[in-house]
């Protein structure tokens, strides 16, 4: 009613609502109640929350984030201060995995990751995979390797060609960080780089147990392809990359910023993959 206010006579808008024109005047001077006190404060953290999540954020998120600091709030409130602040997640674009062309004569190990029990830490389950991103200056290839446990990527390397080196680069990376212990599964897909002899002779000179997917069947690696949609959506699907040089410190960003340390996991309570880990301690 208020809204209609100035373009309608108070006492036709009294009239049509039902209302008394001085309860309407009542109501207008009357100080914000206690509950749309709390619906300001919880708007601006709300909104903090989505910029700081790079408006990647939507409601089941950003209720994770307010409760995690002490704020109880039901979804649907959040739904509508979201609706209020004009927030809003642009809709991701349907990621398609692609399949990795395992036409070649190395070895292919068996998929040990299907029958593997569920991982009850970090470091007994790795899964690896590459990627690529359109640049201006052409394909930037990216390469990492993810703890199945605590969905850290633990390796991450990036280059101008999807060679052997790219791949094993990633693990290296890995390898030093986690020190893992013998017997730690390392699941990938069936391409040549993850099957040559040197990725091969590696994995068992560290003492890691190789693991690949079926033919074709890129779902037998789901965490990994899960990691490449968010990346993909919440970053390379947003902006255009000038240079190989400029996504690559996005990327690098991204991971080890973000992802890593601060966005939150449906899979881990509503918790960052590094907060996760720090459980343990």
């Amino acid at each position: 009613m208020n809204s209609l206010a100035g373009q309608y006579p108070v006492a036709d808008l009294c009239a049509a609502f039902g209302v008394s024109r001085s309860g309407y005047y009542a109501w207008q001077t009357r100080p914000p109640s206690a509950r749309q006190r709390s619906d300001v404060a919880l708007g601006l953290e709300l909104c903090r929350q989505h910029t700081a999540s790079r408006q990647t954020y939507g409601s089941p998120r950003l209720r994770a984030a307010l409760r995690r600091q002490g704020h109880r709030i039901s979804r649907r409130r959040v739904c509508r201060l979201m609706r209020q602040h004009g927030l809003g997640v642009k809709p991701p674009r349907r990621f398609v995995p692609q399949t990795t062309d395992s036409r070649h004569d190395h070895p292919i190990a068996p998929n040990r990751l299907a029958t593997a029990p569920v991982p009850s830490g970090p470091d007994q389950v790795w899964v690896s995979d590459l990627t690529y991103v359109r640049t201006a200056q052409g394909w930037l290839y990216v390469a990492a390797v993810l703890d199945r446990w605590s969905r850290r990527i633990v390796g991450l390397a990036m280059a101008e060609h999807m060679q052997t080196s790219l791949v094993t680069d990633a693990l290296e990376q890995a390898l030093r960080q986690r020190h893992p212990v013998a017997g730690c599964l390392h699941h990938s897909d069936r391409g040549c780089q993850y099957a040559s002899q040197a990725y091969r002779d590696r994995l068992a000179q560290a003492g890691l147990v190789a693991s690949m997917s079926r033919a074709g069947n890129c779902y037998d690696n789901a965490a990994m392809e899960s990691f490449w949609a968010k990346l993909k959506n919440e970053l390379v699907d947003r902006q255009t990359f000038a240079s190989r040089a400029a996504a690559r410190l996005a990327i690098f960003e991204y991971v080890e910023v973000f992802y890593n340390r601060q966005r939150l996991h449906s899979a881990l309570g509503y918790q960052s993959p590094v907060d996760f880990e720090l459980q343990l301690n």
